[in-house]
């Protein structure tokens, strides 16, 4: 059984809203407010897991209260649009650890990133000494984010 053709029912989705709110949340106390015994909710999760639809168990910080209070969306267009430029990009980009988000995208750009740093100046260093210093940049669009108003990793 693969995703393609796996659709979860009713009982599987209300187990992902409910570890989505609390990953943490006990395999009993799930069973609970599903109206399902234990052992088949277990199973259930399992399957999902093996699947790949739970694909991973993770905590979601306060980028604030951890020296991350600047977030940043940069845009980024390529000056050469061919498969080897863009996969070294991709390579280089995913390995930086200030890009927590990445994406391409279409438009006027070819990929956006989400970006986290203590404050400007460590922004400043990481786009000059890092980003920039990647092969393949045509033009950069640096936003910068006066206040969140939604942040969510909830999709269901």
């Amino acid at each position: 059984m693969t995703t393609d053709h796996y659709i979860p029912d009713e009982k599987d989705l209300s187990i992902l809203r409910l570890l989505q709110k609390d990953a943490k949340m006990s395999v009993r106390d799930i069973s609970a407010r599903i109206n399902l015994s234990s052992t088949p909710t277990h199973e259930r999760i399992k399957r999902m897991e093996k699947l790949g639809i739970i694909r991973e168990y993770t905590a979601v910080l306060d980028r604030k209260k951890v020296n991350k209070g600047m977030m940043v969306i940069c845009m980024i267009a390529l000056n050469v649009h061919n498969k080897k430029t863009a996969g070294k990009f991709i390579e280089e980009v995913g390995k930086l650890k200030e890009v927590v988000e990445f994406y391409n995208i279409s438009g006027d750009f070819d990929f956006m990133l989400k970006i986290l740093a203590p404050n400007m100046d460590d922004f400043h260093e990481f786009f000059v000494n890092k980003l920039s210093e990647i092969e393949g940049i045509g033009q950069t669009k640096s936003i910068f984010v006066m206040n969140s108003i939604k942040e969510s990793v909830q999709i269901l």
